[in-house]
């Protein structure tokens, strides 16, 4: 299984940074300036995963998690920032994020597991609901 992500920055250099990454480790990537043009992806294609800054114009990420959290709650979310407080952290948290990682962001390794963990935790939703539909109704 290939995860599909959608990456979510208002800075070109790091929006292509990350995709032209993770398309290398061949997952899938589509990109959005801010959290209003991801909404846009999120309703018309299958995404997985969202990396998002939070500091954009029109939908900011903070924004962006309160769509996924009401409208795709099985779209997995990791938070990138160079804007770090302590209030941006705890909405983060209480919008479900994943993972929190501080830009500037000079090593992918942080990033990479936080995606590693994701496919690992879908992987199992999938194999379980797989044996779930392969159970039979007992008579």
């Amino acid at each position: 299984m290939s995860l599909n992500l959608l990456i979510v920055d208002d800075e070109a250099e790091i929006r292509n940074l990350l995709a032209r990454h993770f398309t290398l480790l061949d997952y899938t990537v589509a990109t959005a300036e801010n959290g209003k043009a991801a909404v846009e992806i999120l309703e018309n294609s299958r995404i997985d995963a969202v990396i998002t800054d939070i500091l954009m114009p029109e939908m900011d990420g903070i924004g962006l998690l309160g769509y996924l959290r009401d409208q795709l709650p099985m779209v997995r979310t990791i938070v990138i920032t160079g804007y770090i407080t302590l209030d941006n952290a705890l909405a983060c948290m209480r919008l479900r994020a994943e993972a929190f990682v501080f830009k500037p962001i000079e090593d992918l390794t942080e990033l990479e597991e936080a995606i590693g963990q994701i496919e690992k935790r879908l992987k199992t939703w999938q194999r379980k609901l797989r044996e779930l539909r392969g159970m039979r109704p007992e008579a």
